[in-house]
């Protein structure tokens, strides 16, 4: 009996082993499958027009109407709102791969009075994730920020950045945001209409750039110079025409 009951003890065991070995086994599977789609996702929107973004649904559906936005090909935008964005967002947006490590490190030392995202980093956020400041979504935006960037131009990337973009509440991408505050389309924005648009970005629901505060008034005149500085220096080599 005493052997019997060993004999059980052993069955069990090799059991629980072998349904141990075949689960970790499906999640290797499903972990791989996971990666296998996030990579043919982001491939997929290297070329076709990203539909709508977590964020978006979001908000439709906290507004309770339809959102206001219009894709546009890059060609469509006037080159000084590009260098606008890129001198208000990430002047450095030529030069890394992704990641500014001079901005991150600076951010670190700030602590919250500085934010260190690329517009690498904010696509991939905007596009593919949620919004908020969980260590799941950092990290899953850490882990696609370099795919993305693998897979997409820098040009590719600031196109779907600025047709994603909130520019009010409501209100998604330049063209939309463009006809929104000015009444003109975004190949027809002056420098300074540009440089408004992108002083928005960081706060675009407590910000206009139509109605412009003292503050959003001296912070667009200072990118309206950074994007001219940009250009003279050829950190817009990658998205420039």
């Amino acid at each position: 009996m005493a052997k019997a009951r060993g004999r059980r003890k052993k069955t069990a065991r090799t059991g629980l082993r072998d349904r141990a070995r075949t689960a970790a086994r499906w999640l290797r599977r499903g972990a791989l499958g996971l990666v296998i789609a996030a990579v043919a996702w982001v491939a997929i929107y290297a070329v076709v027009p990203v539909p709508v973004t977590p964020y978006m649904i979001s908000e439709r559906l906290r507004l309770g109407s339809p959102l206001d936005r219009d894709w546009i090909p890059i060609e469509a935008m006037n080159p000084d709102l590009l260098r606008a964005v890129v001198a208000a967002e990430d002047a450095n947006f030529c030069l890394h791969w992704g990641f500014d490590m001079s901005a991150i490190r600076a951010a670190i030392a700030e602590g919250a009075r500085r934010g260190g995202s690329t517009i690498s980093q904010q696509t991939v956020k905007n596009a593919f994730l949620w919004h908020g400041r969980s260590w799941l979504r950092k990290a899953l935006e850490a882990a696609m920020t370099p795919v993305m960037e693998l897979i997409w131009s820098k040009r590719r990337v600031l196109e779907v950045y600025l047709n994603i973009a909130e520019f009010d509440e409501g209100v998604f991408g330049a063209e939309a945001a463009s006809l929104h505050y000015f009444g003109v389309s975004a190949d027809a924005l002056t420098p300074a209409q540009a440089a408004r648009l992108a002083a928005v970005l960081p706060d675009p629901q407590g910000r206009s750039a139509s109605q412009p505060s003292d503050f959003l008034a001296s912070r667009a005149r200072s990118i309206e110079s950074g994007a001219a500085t940009i250009r003279t220096d050829g950190r817009d080599d990658c998205f420039a025409d």
